[in-house]
């Protein structure tokens, strides 16, 4: 499988807190999250999550045995957990998480688990892309921030509300009805968007973390056949080069989303 990897951090004086890394037949991406300044929970940091457990995800998906995805992100995030259990406040619900993709070229299938909201783009041989995502993080932040619809910004009313959704927002993660990150809990793999295709209906796939996934929404510069034609043509940094014009052109305003870490995998060959 061949795979064309990059990233770029949101800002320059912070840590890249995305992951992305390739395996023969495997790649992994993760999008780290976390709360700003919550280092009184974590020593390490978001970070340090993503970086260590995408290195043991590659590490359990190196031997290609076949083993079940959920199985492998299970034995990851526990591992991980192991590793900071002792010096870290893992189960407060604002320390290190993240989103995961996983895809794994294996006996003439591809098998892909996803946790949270990134992104999996099948490049089907038959019929235009199909976009696969787990939606749950999603409903449940929307739901979350009803409050805050028509409250003026800037406001002590917006701001006590807003950190009201927050906190309601913390309290479904990882929980039935909610939706589930990689955290402390391997449990949460269990719960992941899985699926398999075969590899002869494919011609390829991409992995997308959130923050590159904006050269469609918000900033709507092309639709997902067109980021496939642009993958073809400029590489995971062409996408990536045109995700940060679009955040310069919007001005970072009070409404548009701040930059963000972003993350591309393509794989336009898949062993068959």
């Amino acid at each position: 499988m061949h795979t064309s990897l990059a990233t770029s951090a949101g800002r320059a004086d912070r840590r890249n807190e995305d992951f992305v890394g390739a395996v023969p037949g495997a790649v992994v991406l993760l999008d780290g999250a976390g709360i700003p300044g919550a280092e009184s929970l974590c020593r390490h940091g978001v970070a340090w999550y993503t970086h260590r457990l995408g290195g043991a995800l590659l590490g359990q998906l190196s031997p290609d045995d076949g083993r079940d995805l959920g199985a492998i992100l299970a034995a990851a995030i526990d591992e991980i957990a192991a590793a900071h259990r002792h010096t870290c406040d893992i189960a407060d619900p604002s320390s290190p998480q993240a989103t995961v993709v996983l895809a794994r070229a294996h006996r003439g299938r591809l098998d892909y688990l996803l946790l949270a909201d990134s992104f999996l783009v099948l490049d089907q041989a038959h019929g235009g892309p199909q976009v696969i995502t787990d939606e749950r993080e999603v409903i449940a932040r929307r739901d979350c921030s009803a409050p805050l619809s028509g409250v003026g910004r800037e406001t002590p009313e917006y701001d006590s509300i807003r950190a009201s959704c927050a906190r309601a927002l913390r309290a479904r993660r990882n929980r039935p009805g909610g939706y589930w990150i990689a955290k402390d809990d391997p449990r949460a793999a269990l719960e992941a968007v899985t699926g398999s295709r075969r590899l002869a209906d494919l011609n390829g796939i991409a992995l997308f973390s959130n923050g590159a996934s904006r050269i469609v929404s918000p900033y709507g510069r092309t639709d997902w056949p067109g980021v496939l034609e642009l993958l073809a043509a400029d590489g995971p940094a062409g996408v990536i080069r045109r995700v940060r014009q679009a955040e310069a052109e919007a001005g970072g305003g009070p409404d548009g989303p701040a930059p963000d870490d972003a993350t591309v995998a393509y794989c336009p060959y898949l062993s068959r």
